[in-house]
């Protein structure tokens, strides 16, 4: 179970680079989520994507050496849906949101590989909460530029 939670369903396999496809799967099922059941559903996706993520990360990198494999994507997923949040909390119509969503996984991915400040030091972190953390912050920058352009326009 583990390995399907921190891979996000094999997503993490895809090559190459593991992590924009499963900031893609999770963009798709975040867009999913924010029209199905609006912004409760994506925070509690939010949620036990971070809770779950932690605990299947810890799993699969117990004993190893490489406390980051590439295939472990629920930290991108995790990220990418807190990116998506300001899509929550104002709807759009889906013509008008489309560009938003796309803007959401470009910001999410360039600060998830630039690694910017705060990313950077989270990325420096050993273990699960290393992981996880560096995209959690990657996503909050994301959100929090997301949101100024959409009030901006």
């Amino acid at each position: 179970m583990s390995h399907i939670i921190a891979t996000f369903f094999y997503i993490g396999h895809l090559r190459p680079a593991p992590g924009s496809w499963g900031s893609f799967a999770a963009l798709l099922g975040g867009a999913g989520l924010i029209h199905s059941t609006g912004l409760i559903g994506l925070c509690v996706g939010i949620f036990l994507a971070c809770l779950l993520g932690y605990w299947a990360t810890a799993q699969e990198t117990a004993g190893q050496y490489d406390h980051d494999p590439s295939q472990i994507v629920i930290d991108e997923v995790a990220g990418q849906w807190i990116a998506l949040l300001p899509l929550a909390i104002w709807p759009l119509p889906f013509d008008s949101a489309a560009v938003y969503y796309l803007f959401g996984f470009v910001a999410f991915r360039l600060f998830d590989i630039t690694k910017p400040g705060l990313v950077r030091w989270a990325d420096r972190l050993v273990g699960p909460l290393g992981v996880m953390l560096d995209d959690v912050i990657a996503g909050v920058m994301a959100a929090a530029v997301m949101a100024l352009v959409m009030v901006l326009l």
